[in-house]
């Protein structure tokens, strides 16, 4: 059987050997590669062989885990990268996901859910772990498109996929912050969600943007 091949991009030595070493006790895994940012990483294309996924944390000097994923993004959007971090903030999670992320796992996920989602990516192309999500994916899996989502509605998800702020999704639908802020509740509520997270999700899930 061939391999599931994994590059690991992580600047902390001890860290990145350690998952070496881990990844080397999954008997559908293989890791190809091992780089210090995402400069090193960046400059190592064309490759000889391509990695099935890439492992990319988030924190990184010199070129860091979202310039990373804007970069993989735009050159080679087939290749699937998942964050690693021990950061799970909502604006760090909402950027990895938006730029292409196909996961998101903290540094001290349990190594039985490491290799499944490791499996999943490969296999489905996406991993949301209950970890960081929690509630949420639960929340949107009930949903089967029955919810009916107005035009403005639709381009206020849109642009809340993005980086901008609510102040910046504001101006750009020509609408008062508070006008955004009622949006913003709205779909909350309806959707059954209560983060921004939850809105990138719902999102994806269905479609209203793609990664």
């Amino acid at each position: 059987m061939e391999k599931i091949k994994i590059t690991i991009v992580d600047d902390h030595l001890l860290f990145s050997q350690s998952l070496s070493y881990l990844i080397g006790t999954f008997e559908e895994f293989e890791v190809i590669g091992n780089f210090n940012n995402g400069k090193e990483f960046v400059q190592s294309f064309p490759a000889a062989i391509t990695p099935d996924i890439i492992l990319l944390d988030v924190n990184m000097p010199i070129m860091d885990g979202i310039e990373t994923m804007k970069w993989i993004k735009a050159n080679h959007p087939g290749l699937r990268a998942i964050a690693l971090s021990v950061n799970d903030d909502e604006a760090t999670v909402m950027k990895m996901i938006t730029n292409g992320a196909k996961g998101y796992l903290l540094k001290d996920t349990h190594p039985k859910t490491f290799r499944e989602a490791l499996l999943e990516v490969h296999q489905k192309g996406f991993y949301y772990s209950e970890m960081v999500s929690g509630y949420m994916i639960n929340k949107l899996g009930n949903h089967d498109n029955k919810v009916i989502l107005k035009e403005r509605e639709v381009e206020f998800i849109k642009l809340a996929c993005t980086e901008k702020t609510y102040k910046e999704i504001a101006d750009g639908m020509c609408l008062s912050p508070k006008t955004i802020d009622g949006y913003r509740e709205n779909l909350f509520q309806k959707l059954e969600i209560k983060t921004r997270i939850g809105l990138v999700l719902y999102a994806i899930k269905n479609k209203i943007v793609c990664i």
